[in-house]
């Protein structure tokens, strides 16, 4: 599967495309989709409380900005130093551990006292593709519920915890609940061409901007389709034995009926290599049962979508975001007026 990028006019005219979820999957994908449209949202969920940005959150009362920084870096158009510059980390004092790019958006969120404004503002000054989109600008965090009744709260405690308790995951929930969405979050949804949900941490990443006042109403009422793009890998902590099937299950629970209407996943091979290091991590390959997915009443649509040579199993974002045009494209009439009539978009 191989694609030139579109010409400049095409570019700026392509399909609006609104990503939700969080974490390095989304911005890989980011990544990819920006060579394609200029018309790129990535709505993007807070509740995390783990690392330099919990550290953030708790001194400053601040969003945490990690996974709003990691999708600007992603769509951001801009010297390679400024980019080696956003993904320092220090690495000693008290700020060890700190990404510079957090410290910036902490910086704009006290000078313009509104984390959503410090996040568009440093859109600005990155020259980045599209817009990032904090889902709310509430203070959340993320409680997991067992499936033998217990329950923690905090993103980053769930790992561990799942870990002690030996059980599934049965739902998660925000406190407060439902707290009310970012508008410009809502009308990027209302407003796309292509709804992608993931790829990305089920729990911690896509699920908690379902949870979110409107949002999986909103993502339910779009005509445009739905994509969840599947990890390759099931995730230590998280989602150990579960199937596509259940992935989706999971979404469906959270979010309602309607919320995805395809299913993308990775059709190549990991190698032997990552499989058994992945194991050592209660890790493995993510099983597909089609049938299962079939009967949920979603298309399934398998690519070879594997970065080679990685310490680690990702998405490659080129063929990533071929895939999601070339599944977009087939599935798009584009009406014009004048002589011609409805034509598939090409």
């Amino acid at each position: 599967m191989s694609e030139s990028y579109p010409p400049l006019q095409q570019w700026e005219r392509g399909p609006k495309i609104t990503a939700i979820g969080g974490g390095t999957g989304l911005s890989t994908m980011l990544r990819g989709l920006k060579k394609y449209t200029k018309n790129l949202t990535a709505v993007v969920t807070v509740a995390d409380n783990g690392g330099g940005s919990g550290v953030l959150r708790q001194d400053l009362g601040m969003p945490p900005p990690g996974d709003i920084r990691h999708c600007m870096e992603a769509l951001a158009n801009t010297e390679p130093i400024m980019e080696r510059l956003l993904t320092y980390r220090f690495a000693e004092g008290s700020l060890a551990g700190q990404s510079f790019g957090n410290l910036i958006l902490a910086a704009l969120n006290g000078v313009t006292g509104s984390f959503e404004e410090a996040v568009r503002q440093m859109s600005h000054v990155l020259a980045i593709t599209g817009q990032v989109i904090p889902v709310t600008s509430a203070d959340v965090q993320l409680e997991a519920v067992f499936e033998n009744g217990a329950r923690v709260v905090g993103e980053s405690q769930i790992c561990s915890f799942k870990k002690e308790q030996d059980c599934r995951i049965d739902h998660v929930t925000l406190i407060p609940e439902h707290p009310t969405p970012l508008p410009a979050a809502l009308e990027a949804i209302r407003e796309a061409d292509l709804i992608l949900l993931g790829p990305g941490s089920l729990y911690t990443s896509i699920i908690p901007n379902l949870l979110v006042e409107g949002v999986a109403q909103a993502v339910i009422q779009s005509d445009a389709p739905k994509i969840y793009v599947c990890n390759i890998m099931t995730q230590e902590g998280e989602t150990e034995e579960y199937t596509a099937a259940d992935h989706i299950e999971a979404l469906l629970a959270h979010g309602g009926p309607g919320l995805v209407d395809l299913c993308l996943a990775n059709s190549a091979p990991v190698g032997p290599g990552l499989v058994e290091k992945y194991r050592e991590e209660d890790a493995a390959p993510l099983e597909m049962d089609r049938d299962r997915i079939a009967a949920l009443g979603l298309e399934l649509v398998e690519r070879p979508l594997t970065a080679g040579a990685q310490d680690f199993a990702r998405h490659d974002s080129d063929k990533l975001a071929q895939a999601l045009l070339e599944i977009y494209r087939s599935r798009t009439v584009r009406i014009f007026r004048g002589e011609r009539r409805y034509i598939l978009e090409e």
